[in-house]
């Protein structure tokens, strides 16, 4: 299936309904499939673990990186998959003279943030009737100077396709008219001073090891209600440390795909649309290898035949 422009050939009715209400393909922590094994380790992780990996480097390094690559396709690849939303973790590196940020996932990515955005620009350039949700977090090692610094960059790479946070009908319709194409998540008390940032996107993460886990987290946290916005309802598994060192012949990658048939069962059954129990963004790991997008896309065409559409 070609998804490389499924917003523009979802049914008409549907242009009409709003971003929060349809199901969009998400990444989590998609930048990871490039990470960089020997740079240094994000200034968060503890002090014991510091030593750890500074004495025993020849084991932590393979460890860490089977460990925190959950993409595998690089970021202009997952969007002509079908991503539409991304988890970008950004920081700026300890001892750095330069001014570059980069991704990270315990460790920091080859590839820079702003060369990265500059390829989803250029990409966004090439489907202009796709609609993207950036969700910039973490941002360790950054002040306030930088944070000014950075997001002037961000505000000068995307021009007119952002969408302030002032727009009040977020439509695919409405945003094709208005020539906006980027949702621009910054989780940072500065994005108030930004008309151009929107507030944090809220991401359920069960933080478990097993589908069926997962899958009681995320019908526990439907029962509550969904958000009135954008929120994520991660698919993503995690295991902790003692899992990851009694067993060292499984990876996130082996994980991931062994319980993806369970998981799948549990999203193809799940809806769109406005309901207390529906989903909006959906995130996993490993996008580019399961077939994720396919089946978040199809769940719209739900809207078409049930009571849950708001037009």
């Amino acid at each position: 299936m070609d998804l490389r422009d499924w917003m523009s050939q979802l049914p008409q009715q549907l242009w009409e309904t709003e971003l929060t209400q349809l199901t969009l393909p998400g990444s989590h922590d998609a930048m990871s499939y490039c990470l960089d094994i020997k740079s240094p380790l994000l200034r968060s992780e503890s002090d014991s673990f510091r030593i750890l990996d500074k004495v025993f480097s020849c084991f932590t390094r393979p460890t860490i990186f089977k460990w925190a690559t959950t993409q595998d396709k690089s970021i202009e690849d997952q969007l002509s998959m079908g991503i539409r939303y991304f988890d970008l973790r950004v920081a700026h590196k300890p001892h750095d003279s330069s001014s570059d940020l980069y991704f990270t996932h315990v460790i920091y990515t080859h590839l820079t943030v702003l060369e990265t955005l500059l390829s989803v620009e250029s990409w966004l350039e090439s489907h202009p009737r796709e609609i993207v949700v950036l969700a910039l977090s973490h941002f360790e090692g950054m002040n306030d100077r930088c944070h000014e610094s950075f997001i002037h960059s961000l505000k000068k790479l995307f021009g007119s396709k952002l969408c302030p946070r002032t727009e009040s009908v977020l439509t695919l319709r409405s945003l094709w008219a208005s020539g906006y194409q980027v949702i621009l998540s910054y989780d940072d008390h500065s994005a108030a001073r930004h008309e151009e940032l929107w507030p944090d996107v809220p991401y359920n993460w069960a933080n478990q090891r097993t589908a069926q886990g997962v899958i009681g987290y995320l019908d526990r946290k439907k029962d509550v209600g969904r958000p009135d916005g954008f929120f994520v309802s991660g698919l993503n598994l995690t295991a902790d440390r003692y899992y990851i060192t009694t067993t060292p012949s499984q990876t996130l990658r082996t994980l991931t795909l062994s319980n993806w048939a369970c998981l799948q069962t549990w999203l193809q059954q799940q809806l769109p649309g406005s309901d207390p129990h529906s989903l909006n963004i959906v995130a996993g790991d490993f996008v580019g290898t399961l077939p994720l997008c396919s089946v978040v896309v199809a769940l719209n065409h739900k809207l078409l035949h049930n009571k849950f559409i708001q037009i």
